[in-house]
């Protein structure tokens, strides 16, 4: 499912133009997004969590066989909630 597929089925489900839902859902990733790379935890009980993690640099292999080196960053992050875990695994 693509975002344009998400807009449809939300707005099919709850009677909302496509509009108001794409800027609805716009509006949510973009809020996510912001408070993630500000380094908060967004926490959506039953859903999930979506979190800023640190990874490590130094010097990784190359298929070739050589070396590169890597800088330390942070990564987005995201683990599944119980009922989201319980609804995949049905």
């Amino acid at each position: 499912m693509n975002k344009t597929q998400l807009i449809d089925a939300v707005a099919a489900s709850t009677g909302r133009s496509k509009a108001d839902v794409a800027a609805i859902i716009a509006a949510t990733l973009d809020t996510v997004q912001e408070a993630v790379a500000a380094g908060d935890t967004v926490q959506i009980i039953g859903f999930g969590s979506f979190e800023r993690r640190p990874r490590k640099g130094g010097e990784r292999r190359t298929p070739q066989g050589g070396t590169v080196h890597v800088e330390a960053k942070h990564v987005p992050a995201f683990k599944a909630g119980a009922g989201f875990k319980q609804a995949v695994s049905a």
